[in-house]
Formats: structure tokens, C-alpha cells, sequence
């Protein structure tokens, strides 16, 4: 039986996200740059990273691979890969069919009151009988206390500082009129400092303001053989219903397969 599966707007490209969103633009999505992945600018942002490696093993059918990069990125706060997790769990790809565990994964989607993360939550929450919403709140305790922001953000805005100690002039958040030389088979390549530097992503409170803008109102569509149909929003329930739990911000990271090596452009 063909299995259609709920693709949020993380499968589209950050500026095709935003085109129809009458605010300020928001920066360019960086994983559409191949030349700013080359020049390491996934190494300390690892949400995007394992977000894209996510999609690549999703679009290959390779579900058990994609199922664990998204886990990965979700480990760095990254809403859209704890979707797919739920999308996933919720059709049986990548992992047994858990309606229990996919509506608690959604919910943690939903954690910063994202529209359509919000929506898919409500859809999720009718379709489960009452044993499974009791279990769905009890379980999802030690998915927030691993995975929900209080731990996440932390973890994520370390890698940040991290990346910012390497910039030129990082003391001061500047990084002046730096050039970041790319090496590749063709030659040489530069990236302006102004672009690889953006404060929005690096920036912690930029950073997430960065995230809200996009993914606050995202695109939804129904994905079926390359099929998009748009897709009717349910009111949403404002917050949670899972309680809060102490967050374990030193928690290991999920394991992921052997990632592909970079290819140069």
C-alpha cells in the first residue's frame, strides 16, 4: 500500500519560503550554496547540516539513514527535522509505525508555536485514541527533556560561539573586509566575509529570530510522487501538552551513518 507522507516546507528552498512573506527578507538559505558548504560553513551550524544530509537519504528511499540524520539535527533545535522525525514515525518510514511517539515528536515541532507544525500536531492528536494521548504525554517527557528547546538551544548556541572565536575580528562581531579563499579542482574561489558572516547566523538571538521568520508561517504541501496539493489548516491549540521536564542539555548526541565526503564546486 502506497504510504503519502505530509512534507513540511523544510523540503523547499528558505527564499521560496519566504517570497509570498511581505517582512524584511531573510538572509539566503546557505545549504543552496554549494560554495558555502564547501567552505565549512556547516561544520558549527549542525541543524542545517543534518537537516540537508536528512533530505538527501529521504529523497534516495533511504528512510533508516534519513531517520537518523533528522534525529541528529533535532538534537540541535531544529524544528523542521523534528517534524519529519514525526512525519516519519507516523507512516512507518524509517522506523516501526509509533502514532504515540510521532504525535510526541510533532508536538516538539510545534514547541515555538509554528503554524504548520502547529496544525499537523492537532491532526495527529484527533486521530489517537485515548490510551494512545495518554501515552503520547507521559513518553513525550523524555523527548523534550532530550530534545526540546531548554536543552537543544544550549547545545546549539556552544557550536555558534564556537564558529564565531574563528572569525577575524570576532571580539568585536566583525569580520571586517575577510575574504574566505575556497579551494576546488577549477581553482580557486571567494566568499565575501559579509556573506559567510551574516550575524543571522551566527548570532545567537539573531539566529533565532533568523528561524522564526522562516518557519513561522510555513508552506505546506501533500507530497505524493512529486504531486503538492495545498492543504486546509486546522485551529491549532496555543502550548504544549506535554509537562515540563528537566532538560538534559549534556545528553549524547545520536548516532548517524558515515556522512558523504564534500565534493568541491
Amino acid at each position: 500500500m502506497h504510504k503519502r507522507l505530509w512534507l513540511l516546507a523544510m523540503l523547499l528552498p528558505i527564499s521560496t519560503a519566504m517570497a509570498a512573506d511581505k517582512k524584511p527578507a531573510a538572509p539566503p538559505d546557505p545549504t543552496a550554496d554549494p560554495l558555502m558548504i564547501t567552505a565549512g560553513f556547516l561544520t558549527h551550524h549542525p541543524d542545517m547540516k543534518y537537516r540537508l544530509l536528512g533530505m538527501e537519504a529521504f529523497k534516495a528511499k533511504k528512510y533508516e539513514d534519513a531517520m537518523r540524520f533528522f534525529r541528529r539535527a533535532s538534537f540541535y533545535a531544529d524544528k523542521p527535522s523534528q517534524g519529519m522525525v514525526a512525519e516519519m514515525l507516523w507512516n512507518g518510514q524509517g522506523a516501526p509505525q509509533d502514532r504515540v511517539l510521532a504525535y510526541a515528536w510533532m508536538d516538539l515541532a510545534a514547541e515555538r508555536g509554528y503554524a504548520g507544525f502547529l496544525g499537523l500536531r492537532e491532526r495527529y492528536w484527533s486521530a489517537l485514541t485515548e490510551a494512545e494521548r495518554e501515552r503520547a504525554v507521559s513518553e513525550g517527557q523524555a523527548i523534550y527533556a532530550r530534545f526540546g528547546d531548554a536543552a537543544a538551544k544550549p547545545r546549539y548556541e556552544t557550536q555558534l560561539r564556537r564558529g564565531r572565536m574563528q572569525i577575524t575580528g570576532s571580539r568585536t562581531g566583525f569580520a571586517g573586509n575577510v575574504q574566505i579563499i575556497v579551494p576546488g579542482p577549477g581553482g580557486e574561489q571567494t566568499i565575501d566575509g559579509s556573506k559567510f558572516y551574516d550575524p543571522r547566523y551566527w548570532d545567537a538571538k539573531k539566529y533565532w529570530a533568523y528561524t522564526d521568520q522562516v518557519w513561522a508561517k510555513p508552506r505546506i504541501g501533500r507530497v505524493s510522487v512529486g504531486e503538492v496539493e495545498q492543504v486546509e489548516e486546522l485551529p491549532p491549540a496555543p502550548s504544549s501538552r506535554v509537562p515540563e521536564t528537566t532538560p538534559q542539555i549534556d545528553a549524547p548526541e545520536p548516532d548517524v551513518p558515515d556522512e558523504p565526503a564534500p565534493v568541491n564546486p
